[in-house]
């Protein structure tokens, strides 16, 4: 019977197993079988030890037996169970001492009663003694040795265990019972939670001192699954505790591996400073990894799903507010290409699916730069040291300020992310003849060793591990956040090139999207399996148009340093084979006129001059569409001085107004100069106007190089002033 999502489903653990009524001669007993295995309580105990020596006094009696027989046997009890036995199961002495002492006198009593003859009144009464002296020493020892267990475990230990309900100490005693049976090492469970999901349970448990450590337990994790029977995918993880001696397993009971889960619709922002999520862990938690300081390498097989992963990579770079992305995929850019889609449709550039609602017309590329040939990611490459060396230097006060040797990465002063596409395979390509590669492939290894405290990182992909595909080491070196796609792997051979002491069971990992991933460094965790989420073109374009108005803009000490490789990233010579072939013809809404005489392009639209005049309209034209976040010096409009356009007058200049730019920039200077000598940030202004921070840090960078504003570069704390406060 299926279990609903949201309950534990207890039907693969093993059950108590109830005694079968014992038949004999086809007749059935009602008497409860002999378990000589079975362990007693103060009361069945000395009941027990007192019936005994009774029992063997009246057999000694009856066949004469030699009267010190029974002493001996009472001396060897006392030794080997009283003594051995507390001493293996590291019981108290208290324990010890009342064992030992059971034996002696059951001994003792039975010499003198074969001697002295068991069927008297003296020895019914001492034998009745006896057992009441048995009991009350095995009712103290039992308490005694309880009260030295909760000693053993800690306040928090003793508290959570105090409130298991039933359930969870049934599940408690039934683990710790498997674990001492499996593994040999007796465990005080104290904790289990059941997971959200409904998918399994977790158990926290102490180590008993000794030799016993978390990982002895953990070499064991596959004999405790089938101990317990688990269904073929649902693991047991064993990982250390929040203390030493201390341990935590996970144990599925609802096959993750084997779903499709779509990426969450959650589009809400995230921080490169405190994790992305890439995925779902056995217990269906999310696998968050910390990328500021570390790259990641990803490997997978044809057919495991890494395309797919690439998408979630990117979204979830798309989602930080402290996160630009530049993409190089020399397989015609195909990673990158649903990430600018909605762009190029918002410039008239790319039709619009049939049925999907049209975006935004300040939809922006959902990546910051897409390099699709060697040439246009060395470019992207010589951008990015340019970059890392600039802010080397120009940030050198603020490092000073904030007492440290990291890039404080924030929404001002965003991260750069290099997600390289087949990037292992790019740095092992052959390149000889070929300067362009070679090139390229030394300024990636560069970056990737010369970048992390700048706030520079990388992602690569690769199909395989190996030297020869990765080019040498260094890539694994640098790449502490490793992920193995392990679908349509037969040997786990990528797990073991990224985590050579992981032990995974990759066999149960199969599924499409399945993989290892795991983190090494102080933030990092343990290699572990994992579920990746699924995504499709329109989860892309839900992320690109959420995500729009929060996603940074390239402070300018990095843009200036970047310069025309940066500033013409998008321009018709080196993006235009993103819309080539379109049906679509590139249109471009005119902007409204404004009191600063806004630049109309409305002449542009009815224009048919022929010739090159006409031609020249139209590729400034494109140009103006396709170039987003640009601060050029001025925009050369020299191609459109014919006689067959109309002069549009300049309106004079009013004291306070823009002379240029959107009808709401008239409002922003007015506020920043009532801001006084503190300026105002491009946030400020930017909620002020209800327009989104890249589109506000543009118009307000032109009217900085117009003179009508002044930038006070202090990173983070950048500002704009009125020139009167300047």
């Amino acid at each position: 019977m299926n279990q609903p999502e949201h309950t534990l489903n207890l039907t693969n653990l093993p059950q108590p197993k109830t005694p079968k009524p014992r038949t004999t001669k086809g007749k059935t007993s009602l008497l409860p079988p002999l378990d000589w295995a079975a362990t007693h309580g103060p009361v069945s105990g000395a009941v027990s030890a007192a019936t005994g020596a009774g029992a063997l006094a009246l057999l000694g009696a009856a066949t004469h037996m030699p009267p010190g027989i029974p002493l001996y046997v009472g001396a060897a009890g006392a030794v080997g169970h009283g003594i051995g036995v507390s001493i293996r199961r590291r019981l108290t002495g208290r324990t010890m001492a009342g064992r030992a002492a059971s034996w002696l006198l059951a001994g003792g009593w039975t010499t003198w009663a074969i001697s002295t003859g068991p069927l008297s009144w003296a020895a019914a009464g001492t034998l009745a003694a006896l057992g009441v002296g048995i009991g009350a020493m095995a009712s103290n020892a039992a308490i005694r040795e309880e009260a030295v267990e909760l000693e053993r475990m800690s306040d928090e230990a003793r508290t959570a265990a105090a409130k298991m309900n039933g359930e969870r100490e049934k599940i408690a005693r039934e683990w710790a019972e498997r674990i001492h049976r499996v593994t040999g090492v007796q465990v005080a469970v104290f904790a289990v939670e059941f997971w959200k999901t409904g998918a399994g349970f977790s158990l926290a448990a102490e180590l008993p001192g000794g030799s016993a450590t978390w990982d002895r337990i953990a070499s064991q994790a596959r004999a405790l699954a089938t101990d317990a029977r688990l269904p073929l995918g649902c693991t047991v993880w064993v990982e250390e505790g929040d203390r030493q001696g201390r341990i935590v397993l996970d144990i599925a009971t609802v096959n993750v591996m084997a779903q499709d889960f779509p990426y969450p619709d959650d589009f809400s922002a995230l921080s490169i400073l405190t994790g992305i999520p890439w995925g779902l862990l056995p217990n269906s938690d999310a696998a968050t990894v910390l990328l500021r300081e570390a790259c990641a390498l990803v490997l997978g097989p044809p057919g495991s799903g890494k395309s797919t992963f690439i998408d979630v990579v990117l979204a979830g770079f798309a989602r930080c507010t402290d996160v630009l992305t530049f993409v190089i995929d020399l397989k015609a850019g195909a990673a990158g290409i649903p990430w600018v889609r909605p762009w190029l449709e918002a410039r008239g550039l790319k039709a619009p699916k049939a049925g999907v609602v049209p975006v935004p017309q300040d939809t922006e590329p959902g990546i910051d730069w897409l390099a699709s040939t060697p040439d246009e990611a060395l470019r992207l490459m010589q951008a990015v040291l340019r970059i890392n060396a600039a802010r080397q230097h120009g940030y050198q006060d603020l490092l000073d300020a904030r007492d440290t040797t990291l890039l404080p990465v924030s929404a001002d002063l965003p991260q750069i992310e290099v997600v390289v596409d087949e990037g292992a395979e790019l740095l092992s390509a052959a390149s000889f003849g070929d300067p362009t590669m070679k090139a390229l492939q030394e300024a990636v290894k560069k970056a990737m060793r010369t970048t992390r405290a700048m706030g520079i990182r990388f992602v690569l992909t690769a199909v395989d591990g190996n030297v020869s595909a990765l080019g040498d080491t260094a890539v694994r070196k640098f790449s502490p956040v490793g992920v193995a796609l392990t679908s349509g792997e037969s040997s786990g051979n990528n797990l073991h090139k990224l985590f050579p002491s992981a032990k995974v069971d990759t066999r149960q990992l199969r599924a499409k999207g399945c993989g290892v991933i795991g983190a090494a460094g102080a933030d990092g965790f343990a290699p572990t399996g994992f579920k990746g989420w699924k995504t499709s073109p329109s989860l892309v374009r839900q992320v690109v148009l959420a995500t729009n108005a929060r996603r940074p803009a390239l402070d300018s000490i990095s843009a200036s340093a970047a310069g025309e490789d940066y500033a013409r990233r998008w321009s018709p010579e080196r993006a235009g084979w993103l819309w080539e072939g379109t049906t679509a013809t590139p249109t471009a809404p005119a902007p409204a006129p404004t009191s600063g005489g806004g630049l109309n392009l409305s002449a542009l639209r009815t224009m048919a001059a022929p010739g090159d005049g006409g031609d020249a309209a139209r590729d400034g034209l494109a140009e103006v569409i396709a170039f987003p976040n640009t601060r050029p010096q001025g925009l050369n409009l020299s191609s459109l001085r014919e006689d067959t356009l109309t002069p549009t007058p300049t309106p004079t200049p009013q004291p306070h107004a823009a002379t240029a730019g959107p009808e709401w920039l008239a409002d922003a200077i007015d506020a920043i100069e009532s801001a006084g000598p503190m300026g105002l940030k491009v946030a400020t202004v930017a909620d002020m106007v209800d327009r989104n921070r890249k589109t506000v840090r543009a118009a307000l960078q032109d009217a900085a190089e117009r003179g009508e504003l002044v930038y006070r570069e202090n990173g983070p704390q950048s500002v704009f002033l009125h020139p009167d406060h300047a």
